[in-house]
């Protein structure tokens, strides 16, 4: 009898993964061809942001509430939440406690999934679920059932978050986190929600010179090297080598109608894309 893995039905590629290494970068370019399927492409993945958004309370937070309810019928959102002050409060015991990136990266979970829970209680009357990494198998359903759903942006890297080529603090949070999941389910949008219109040249809360970027490529955006960036520097480095999302869109939340328009495709905000 044959060894199970010596058919016919392997491809040329097949075998050549059975019997080849995985670190061969001639092997490992023969699998990027072919299309990737987009698992999900109606959602619309939605971050909004934990200090620029959540920290603000109730002003802030039951017009953009209210803005996803009023959107629920024509659009499908998975939810994503930052973490925001309270993280970086964390952060700053766990240094000054000598805690190294990974447990530091536990830190900020919790603080993020905090806030996922409390906006899944706002939105509980609707029937929008908070679900955690282990339930996205279920998520399919959940979006076919309530249009809707909630989770916590951080990776669930915990002790396995890479160490940063600077500092401690965990290089992928909450903007990484839901960009990978637009990204991996091939959604149909990436928007980060802010408190400022979009990309600047400098921090606009800092430098009243500070100019809005409309529209940029993440060529540009990185030749610009600023000092401040709207969005984690991650996001950009792994849109590099997006194969599905390859463009992000950033809007001010404090804005009523601004998220409507980013889910209607207007151009709101600003766009970074790939290409």
């Amino acid at each position: 009898m044959k060894h199970a893995m010596d058919t016919e039905l392997l491809t040329a590629l097949g075998s050549a993964l059975v019997q080849g290494s995985l670190t061969d970068p001639e092997l490992l370019r023969q699998t990027d061809g072919g299309p990737v399927e987009r698992i999900l492409p109606e959602v619309n993945v939605v971050k909004i942001g934990g200090q620029s958004i959540i920290d603000r309370g109730r002003k802030a937070v039951f017009p953009l509430i209210d803005e996803v309810v009023r959107n629920l019928p024509r659009h499908q959102m998975l939810l994503g939440t930052g973490a925001g002050t309270r993280a970086r409060h964390a952060y700053s015991v766990g240094l000054d406690l000598g805690m190294p990136t990974g447990v530091l990266s536990v830190l900020g979970t919790f603080v993020s999934m905090q806030n996922a829970r409390m906006l899944h209680y706002l939105l509980a009357r609707h029937g929008v679920p908070f679900i955690e990494p282990a339930q996205f198998a279920q998520l399919p359903l959940y979006l076919a059932e309530r249009r809707a759903a909630i989770f916590f942006a951080m990776p669930p890297y915990t002790f396995w978050q890479q160490n940063p080529a600077v500092g401690r603090i965990p290089p992928h949070r909450t903007d990484t986190g839901a960009y990978l999941v637009s990204e991996v389910f091939g959604a149909r949008s990436m928007i980060f929600v802010k408190d400022e219109d979009g990309l600047y040249t400098a921090d606009p809360k800092k430098d009243r010179d500070a100019k809005w970027i409309p529209k940029i490529t993440v060529a540009e955006l990185l030749a610009m090297d600023l000092q401040d960036v709207v969005v984690e520097r991650a996001v950009l480095e792994l849109m590099r080598n997006a194969r599905l999302q390859r463009s992000i869109r950033v809007i001010n939340g404090l804005v009523p109608g601004n998220l409507t328009r980013a889910l209607e495709g207007e151009d709101v905000g600003t766009l970074i894309s790939a290409d």
